[in-house]
């Protein structure tokens, strides 16, 4: 092994956060569609359909106080693959729609630290609608750094005091990932933990991601006289954790409250944090901690101290909103630095509604219990849990297969309503790569139920990036049950080319 430059460093400044950057820089939007960096259970359609209830209860709350001419920005942090706020967007435009009520105008901004995500998402087909309507823009954003936000499309620069209205911020899987100090309370005392790192002998041709992967970290303790200053700006939190706390490693996010204090300072109104990671704002369960433990997943995860955060911004006056009962898998928070927080009462009735009561969470931990009982449930129950999740694709393609083996006792009402499924489910489809797979299963169930014009459109797409002789005899089959014969035979003929003893195809043509 290797030490890395044979330094000790303080936790915020050792080479895993360079490594981290590094890796999204490399590896942009691959780092998603590999699926290498997990993103379904902050991204998926029912959280974001959560979100944007929240969002729409802000800007009834913001209407309802007079102020319905200012924009409401809604920034999300760390965008990443972006489909997050697909989601959140269609379902905040029907909201809006549906409801007919007046509220503020609003746009969204994707930022991220990778200029090449942020290029990604100004080609993608599914936002430009967003861009074209004037409510989405990008920007490329340092958390850590930066102190303007510049929009990409409408080029205009936010600084300190520029809002007339709250800046909404969503933060999912952020305070995690960035630079974080690492703190070890015991005897009442604050002591800061620094950090070696080793690397193996071989890691300069390593890439970001298996460098990360190998490092191994060593800690020394040291009283840290900048925590005990009055000036320091955090010195509160570090009381209460020498006070309350003992034996316990305790990551502080420094990073994440100054970039939060950075971005409140846009707004004369203050800010609305709704945040989700894997995170706990309990004192209680900071205590006894062991060191960190890097979880990788291309890049790497720590911890976020959502205690620390909601803490010190309710010592500044804003309501923190969290479940009364503890999370399993992701910790929902919405945290009001405004005025007057209990005012909103449309935005905390839609975190009781759509996180307290049934929240993302929930459905994930009961997702998780459904998926290997699947091929017990009947159709029904299937379509329930399939509208549940906002008509998920990765439910769809992890049941597809039994749902084509229940077309046989199926009855009409499902078929039709596996029908409505598939097209509102490509309503909210956000593809990062090819999308051939689902497009298939698509066409496939359609045309079990015989619903031979529903499934073209679905096997046309499919061709665009595979071919197969089942396919084009299938297409083939669709065009004749339409009286389209020159197209039925145009099929044929190229299930042919493939197979020429394929005896369907031969008996088309014979027609």
């Amino acid at each position: 092994m290797s030490q890395i430059e044979q330094q000790v460093y303080r936790y915020s400044k050792a080479p895993i956060w360079e490594l981290q950057r590094a890796y999204y820089e490399q590896q942009g939007i691959g780092a998603w569609q590999g699926d290498e960096v997990p993103s379904y259970i902050t991204s998926n359609p029912l959280l974001a359909a959560s979100y944007a209830e929240m969002i729409f209860g802000f800007l009834q709350d913001r209407a309802r106080l007079g102020d319905q001419s200012e924009t409401v920005t809604i920034l999300e942090l760390g965008a990443g693959s972006g489909r997050l706020a697909f989601h959140i967007m269609k379902e905040l435009s029907q909201l809006t729609a549906y409801a007919g009520i007046p509220i503020p105008p609003y746009r969204y901004v994707m930022s991220d630290l990778a200029a090449g995500n942020v290029a990604f998402w100004q080609q993608h087909p599914d936002l430009l609608p967003f861009v074209e309507q004037g409510i989405l823009d990008f920007a490329v954003f340092d958390a850590v750094e930066d102190t303007d936000l510049i929009l990409i499309q409408s080029g205009m620069r936010i600084r300190q005091g520029d809002l007339q209205q709250p800046l909404f911020i969503v933060a999912n899987y952020f305070f995690d990932s960035i630079p974080q100090e690492l703190i070890y309370v015991e005897d009442n005392q604050i002591y800061e933990c620094l950090v070696t790192m080793e690397l193996p002998e071989h890691a300069a041709q390593l890439s970001a991601s298996d460098k990360l992967k190998q490092i191994a970290c060593e800690y020394q303790y040291r009283k840290s006289a900048e925590y005990e200053q009055h000036s320091y700006r955090y010195r509160a939190l570090m009381e209460l954790y020498a006070a309350k706390l003992e034996d316990s490693h305790v990551l502080f996010p420094e990073a994440g409250l100054r970039c939060l204090e950075r971005l409140g300072q846009f707004s004369q109104e203050g800010f609305l944090l709704l945040t989700a990671d894997k995170g706990d704002h309990r004192l209680e369960s900071w205590e006894y901690n062991e060191p960190p433990e890097l979880i990788h997943h291309g890049s790497f995860s720590l911890t976020a101290n959502y205690h620390a955060i909601s803490t010190y911004f309710e010592h500044n006056g804003a309501l923190s909103l969290f479940t009364q009962h503890a999370y399993h898998h992701l910790n929902v928070g919405c945290i009001l630095m405004l005025a007057e927080p209990l005012s909103y009462g449309h935005t905390r009735l839609a975190y009781r509604r759509f996180v307290e009561q049934f929240g993302p969470d929930d459905f994930i931990t009961v997702k998780e219990w459904l998926d290997p009982y699947a091929d017990a449930l009947n159709i029904p129950q299937m379509l329930a849990f399939w509208r549940l999740s906002g008509y998920d694709t990765q439910f769809f393609l992890q049941n597809s297969k039994r749902l084509a083996e229940l077309l046989i006792s199926g009855e009409e009402a499902d078929f039709g309503g596996i029908a409505q499924g598939i097209a509102l489910m490509w309503r909210g489809y956000y593809p990062l790569d090819n999308a051939h797979h689902l497009a298939l299963e698509s066409a496939s169930l359609l045309y079990g139920m015989e619903m031979f014009e529903e499934a073209l459109p679905y096997y046309l797409l499919t061709l665009k990036t595979y071919e197969d002789v089942s396919i084009l005899y299938e297409m083939a089959i669709c065009y004749y049950e339409l009286n389209e014969a020159g197209k039925a035979k145009e099929f044929a003929h190229r299930t042919v080319a493939y197979d020429p003893t394929h005896e369907g195809a031969l008996a088309l043509l014979s027609l």
